[in-house]
Order: C-alpha cells, then sequence, then structure tokens
C-alpha cells in the first residue's frame, strides 16, 4: 500500500504556489536585508572598523609623540646633567679663587703684623736704649762726680761725660763680643 501512495504522490514534485510565494518571500526578505539591514551592518562594521583602524592610528601617533617627548626629556636632562657638571666646576675654581685669596691676605695680614711686631720692638728697643742711656749717664755722673770728688752741674760738660762713657763701653762691648766669637 505504501508503494501505491507513494506512487500516487511524488515526492520530487514541485508545487508551483508554494514555489512562487517562497521567491516572492525570499525576494522581499533579500530586498529588506539588501536595502536596509546590510547597510547599517556596513556602517556599523564600517565604524568599528575606522575606530579600530583610527585607534591603532591615534596609539601609533600617541606612541610616536610620546617617544618625541621622551627623546626632548632625555635631551633636556643630559643639557641640565651638563649644566650642572659646569656649575660644579665654576664653584670648584670659585672655591679654590677664594680659598686661595683668603690665603693671600692672611699672608699679608700675617706679614703685616709680624711688621707691626717688628716695628713695635724696635721701637721699644729705642725707647730702652735711650732710657738706658739716661739712667746710665745720671749713674755715670754720679760715680764721677764721686770719683773726682766734685759735681758735675755743668750740662756740656756732663754730656760729655756721659758720651765718652757710653764709648767706651760699648767698645770694650764689642771687642768682648769679637773675642767670644
Amino acid at each position: 500500500m505504501l508503494v501505491e501512495l507513494a506512487a500516487d504522490y511524488n515526492i520530487l514534485r514541485i508545487d508551483w504556489v508554494k514555489f512562487t510565494f517562497g521567491a516572492i518571500a525570499l525576494a522581499v526578505v533579500y530586498f529588506f536585508v539588501a536595502r536596509k539591514a546590510v547597510p547599517k551592518v556596513m556602517a556599523v562594521l564600517d565604524e568599528r572598523h575606522d575606530a579600530i583602524e583610527g585607534g591603532i592610528e591615534r596609539a601609533k601617533r600617541a606612541e610616536a609623540e610620546a617617544e618625541e617627548i621622551r627623546q626632548q626629556y632625555r635631551e633636556k636632562l643630559e643639557e641640565s646633567h651638563r649644566e650642572y657638571a659646569q656649575e660644579l666646576e665654576k664653584a670648584k675654581e670659585q672655591r679654590a679663587a677664594i680659598i686661595a685669596e683668603a690665603r693671600e691676605e692672611a699672608q699679608v695680614e700675617a706679614r703685616r703684623i709680624v711688621e707691626a711686631a717688628h716695628a713695635q720692638i724696635e721701637a721699644d728697643r729705642q725707647q730702652a736704649l735711650v732710657q738706658l742711656r739716661n739712667e746710665v749717664g745720671a749713674l755715670s755722673t754720679e760715680l764721677a762726680s764721686r770719683i773726682v770728688g766734685e759735681t758735675l752741674s755743668d750740662g756740656a760738660a756732663q754730656n760729655r761725660v756721659i758720651d765718652r762713657f757710653l764709648d767706651e763701653l760699648e767698645q770694650s762691648d764689642s771687642t768682648q763680643q769679637a773675642e767670644v766669637r
């Protein structure tokens, strides 16, 4: 029975009504998809593509700018290191100059102090010599007055006696020093 039923109904036979309706529906769907949906999908895909490509390009540009800024930073850093080294060298030179100047001033001041001390010593020596001469003169006048037995009241005579006594004293000192040597 199945065979007889199958002989009456051909599976491979096309129903033209269904086929036409299916083709029209397919054409409407194709038209709708091709005209409305595909452009929108393509626009979205193009936007995504542009966004991705643009993002990549922007990232590349940003990376290039960052590299350029990094290079500029490195150059500025190197320049600041060079300037720092130069300033440090200048500071060392200034320090050496200040130290040399201070030493020179100290030596000048030391020489001045030594010279002032020598001058003061010489002045004190001269004052001591004058004072000693006066004391020795007074003592020698008194001694001569006692030895001679008369007073030497005449100032000129007194000065001559003092000078003669001191000259003799200096001569005897110089001969004693010569003998010691």
